[in-house]
């Protein structure tokens, strides 16, 4: 064999090599890439699962919040009213002590 051929075909060997070993080196490269994206992914699901349970959690507890000051706003209102009879009443003695 001539060395020419010889030194052509260690030529061809090496560049098919090469491109094998990079297409290989890019599929893997691109493995990591989904695996990666993938648990960033999951990451922030998890993360906006977590601020929805917070946000029905205010919620819920905001709504109990209204509930208990719409039952004292009632309670203040009764207070007020028993209020402005006992000052009725007294008044009526003062009225009649003088």
């Amino acid at each position: 064999m001539d060395f020419t051929l010889i030194t052509a075909l260690i030529g061809i060997v090496a560049t098919l090599s090469g491109i094998i070993l990079g297409w290989s080196a890019r599929a893997k490269e691109a493995k990591r890439e989904v695996r990666k994206d993938a648990e960033i992914d999951t990451v922030i699901r998890t993360d906006m699962e977590y601020l929805k349970r917070g946000v029905d959690d205010i919620r819920i507890e905001q709504r109990s919040q209204g509930q208990r000051m719409d039952a004292m706003g009632e309670r203040l209102t009764r207070v007020e009213e028993s209020s402005k009879q006992a000052h009725k009443r007294i008044d009526r003695i003062e009225q009649k002590g003088e």
